[in-house]
């Protein structure tokens, strides 16, 4: 991975770009170092994080993986409208940006969370028990008020005020009842991040909960990234179909 990472940004340093796209391509470049970086970082501390020294090695793991979120914050608000923003200027419209994402989820963000999918093991010292069976939740949409929000690359046009309600559709796609069930919810706008959870308390297999999730401070008319992130439960192997991001501008 670490190789794979250094040819990504070596490739990208290497593009021929029309000079309407030199500014996209230094922020892309930019990114792309910083993921290029973290990964050469987080291989040099995974065997220490794997031996005696593991918790020392994880809270710097933990550390380096905020230039993935760096780097993702730099795609979604500084290439991806820049891209954008040149294609316009020569006419060309309604041409999606792809998505580009390096953090699966901010809870790796957390050392204990970092330390339980790194080792296995809890947050605490003891070896956390065997999970049996089929486990796992879905991230079945979400909504602020009427708005019922798209995926990106979708731009929503949301009425809910600098404070926005998330209603949340959580699915325990699993075979078992889950507790503690975390979601996540991060708003990315005007250069700051603006974040809130909830743990549901019970889910059951095959059903659906809605929560509501309120997000304070978020600044009206600028355009904004959402994250919405449901952390994985003992025993889940897949998350891709945990989370999600939005595109959206806040009104009143």
């Amino acid at each position: 991975m670490r190789v794979q990472a250094e040819d990504l940004a070596t490739r990208v340093k290497g593009l021929k770009t029309p000079s309407e796209m030199s500014h996209a391509q230094d922020n892309l470049l930019l990114a792309f170092n910083l993921r290029s970086e973290a990964v050469a970082k987080i291989a040099g501390l995974v065997p220490t994080a794997l031996g005696g020294q593991g918790k020392q090695a994880i809270t710097q793991i933990s550390g380096d993986l905020e230039m993935f979120l760096a780097s993702d914050v730099i795609y979604s608000q500084r290439v991806a409208p820049l891209i954008q923003e040149a294609l316009a200027a020569g006419g060309i419209h309604g041409v999606p940006t792809a998505a580009s994402h390096s953090l699966p989820n901010i809870g790796w963000l957390e050392p204990t969370t970092a330390e339980a999918r790194i080792t296995g093991k809890g947050s605490g010292s003891a070896q956390s028990e065997a999970v049996t069976g089929n486990h796992g939740s879905a991230l079945k949409g979400v909504s602020v008020g009427a708005n019922t929000l798209e995926p990106e690359p979708t731009l929503n046009h949301v009425n809910g005020g600098a404070s926005p309600t998330f209603t949340v559709q959580v699915e325990n796609s699993g075979e078992a009842t889950e507790t503690n069930v975390k979601v996540d919810v991060t708003v990315t706008a005007g250069g700051k991040q603006f974040k809130a959870s909830h743990a549901i308390e019970k889910t059951e297999p095959g059903k659906t909960v809605s929560v509501d999730i309120p997000v304070t401070g978020v600044p009206l008319g600028s355009a904004a990234k959402i994250e919405v992130n449901i952390e994985g439960v003992p025993g889940e192997n897949d998350l891709e179909n945990n989370k999600q991001t939005y595109l959206a501008v806040f009104g009143k």
